[in-house]
């Protein structure tokens, strides 16, 4: 009896091919292309340049601070070294304090609010949300005298003061935003959950808000950066207080006199006040992504 014997294929054909048809195919160069991305690096260039300006002046000697050349010839860590020395400490823990207790309240608010509004049809929920949204259109400066007078009579310390202030003016944003994320989540999901034994809350934690990651971190993100840089009600709250309790938007402008103006520590602190936004958004920008997957896979 004879057997037939089929010639082998070669084992490096056949390990390498699945590798290769995943790999994806490069896009060749366009002119359309090539020009969408000198667009695009422009403008890049165009926001990045005073960024850069302000971290060059912050780093030039005080004789250098009016040259006209671009680069210094020498540069200095003593704007960066002196401006704690006036207080600058302080005033980046109040501001700290001030946005971060402000983000915590519209969180621990919008996220049961839009929850409960994107799951269940009441009665008014669609007058509901257009209120919220209406309230968009109001301006802290349009009320600025109200809001003073108010928080002047209940005697509230101005950094307490600051905190309800902003959350209120960023609440709606967040309950807006996150109504949306969780609506278009399907509920069967939660249900699936409930089904394997989970409490209504529990697919709430395991399953909705790990899907909804994305919306809670451009809440976050949106309500941190809007009470950081808030300086008109900042300024008329913290007029009694000392500089080391004032924002630190105010201790920026503080550096603004009505003769002279304190170059080096006005860019240094520009360049302090914008570390933290940094940090935020390394720390909570991996959260974005895993929060598309997270939560439906079991």
């Amino acid at each position: 009896m004879s057997v037939v014997s089929s010639p082998s294929l070669p084992l490096a054909s056949t390990a390498e091919e699945p590798v290769s048809a995943m790999r994806p195919a490069r896009r060749p160069l366009t002119p359309r292309t090539l020009l969408l991305s000198v667009i695009a690096y422009g403008i890049a260039i165009v926001f990045l340049l005073p960024y850069v300006e302000m971290v060059i002046a912050a780093l030039r000697p005080d004789k250098q601070l009016l040259a006209a050349n671009l680069l210094p010839s020498s540069i200095t860590l003593r704007n960066f070294t002196t401006i704690f020395k006036t207080g600058f400490g302080g005033n980046l823990g109040t501001s700290l304090l001030i946005a971060g207790g402000a983000t915590v309240l519209v969180m621990l608010v919008s996220v049961p609010a839009a929850y409960y509004s994107a799951r269940h049809r009441f009665r008014g929920r669609s007058l509901f949300l257009l209120l919220v949204l209406a309230t968009q259109m109001f301006q802290p400066a349009a009320m600025l005298v109200g809001i003073q007078r108010e928080f002047t009579t209940f005697n509230l310390p101005p950094t307490l003061s600051l905190i309800l202030v902003n959350a209120g003016f960023n609440l709606a944003f967040a309950v807006w935003i996150l109504n949306a994320y969780f609506a278009s989540i399907p509920v069967e999901l939660e249900e699936a959950s409930m089904l394997d034994g989970s409490s209504r809350v529990g697919a709430l934690v395991r399953v909705t808000l790990p899907l909804a990651m994305p919306g809670i971190v451009t809440a976050l993100i949106f309500t941190f950066i809007a009470a950081w840089n808030e300086f008109i009600v900042a300024l008329t709250l913290s007029l009694g207080e000392g500089g080391n309790h004032q924002p630190l938007t105010v201790a920026i402008n503080n550096y603004i006199g009505q003769y002279s103006i304190d170059w080096g520590h006005l860019f240094a602190g520009a360049v302090i006040a914008t570390i933290p936004v940094i940090i935020l958004f390394a720390v909570i920008e991996g959260r974005v992504v895993s929060g598309l997957t997270a939560g439906s896979i079991k």
